[in-house]
């Protein structure tokens, strides 16, 4: 007799295959917009590690052994996402100021190219085996597994991101707080948007899932912000006169960020003294 596997592999298994038809066009040619989707793709795959990890706890290497051929891959794809929330600020600065960029800019697409290069030698330098295995290896974790089990793990994995938070969160925030934050908070709307896929009750009330979303998109301007000020503190390092406009820049994107930074931690704030009661 046939063991079935969970509800959760099934989903599991179409986002595999969606993430490995990216890897392929990638492996073709690296484009921003597809290394963006398949980034979104390894978070999920990565998430469900974690998951297998949990229900699995006896086997305490499971979940690092199942994503790990794919780290490598999703950190050169993240530094891609990053640069290109750099490039959009600069041209929002562009369009705003009338003024090109262009050194900046050369700098900038120069940084992407050779990240772009590092992302497409990993696509051509691995073999469709390490998606093969990584299917098998979770198919196997998969089987048998019942749904009170599948909804423990979730929102055990949830409190902990929670927990994680309730202890970082102190006044003043630091600066790796904010991107430590940001990942937390995309994982707990991923394990709850998992739990209501599957038909499970969701962890938190309607209120508090919108406020736990609301603070994420707060924090994407700090993090657009953050990136292009540590890129732009990195050019002008390189410049024995740099000019004027970028000086400008720098100073005003600090005062954005500052300004930013009180505003995400007055929310981070109220949000965890909510989900403390």
């Amino acid at each position: 007799m046939s063991v079935k596997t969970s509800p959760v592999f099934q989903y599991f298994e179409q986002q595999h295959a969606e993430a490995k038809a990216l890897f392929l066009a990638l492996g073709k040619q690296i484009k921003t917009k597809k290394a963006v989707e398949l980034l979104s793709k390894l978070e999920f795959l990565e998430l469900y590690s974690d998951l297998m990890a949990k229900i699995h706890f006896e086997n305490e290497d499971l979940g690092v052994s199942l994503f790990s051929p794919f780290k490598r891959l999703k950190k050169a794809l993240r530094k891609i996402h990053h640069l290109k929330l750099v490039e959009r600020n600069i041209q929002s600065r562009e369009a705003l100021h009338h003024q090109r960029m262009e050194s900046f800019s050369s700098y900038i697409l120069s940084e992407k190219r050779n990240v772009q290069k590092e992302a497409f030698d990993l696509a051509i330098g691995s073999t469709l085996k390490i998606w093969d295995d990584f299917l098998v290896k979770t198919h196997q974790s998969s089987k048998g597994i019942k749904p009170l089990m599948i909804s423990t793990a979730i929102n055990q994995l949830a409190n902990e991101e929670l927990g994680y938070l309730q202890e970082d969160i102190e006044v003043p925030l630091k600066t790796q707080t904010f991107p430590e934050l940001f990942e937390s908070l995309r994982k707990i709307i991923m394990l709850e948007n998992l739990l209501i896929h599957l038909g499970f009750n969701p962890i938190f009330v309607s209120q508090i899932h919108g406020e736990i979303q609301a603070l994420k998109e707060s924090l994407k301007p700090w993090y657009a912000n953050h990136l292009t000020l540590q890129a732009l503190s990195h050019f002008l390092a390189e410049k024995e006169n740099p000019s004027k406009k970028y000086l400008e820049w720098a100073k005003e994107l600090k005062a954005e960020k500052k300004s930013l930074s009180s505003q995400i931690e007055k929310q981070a704030i109220r949000l965890m003294e909510k989900l403390a009661v």
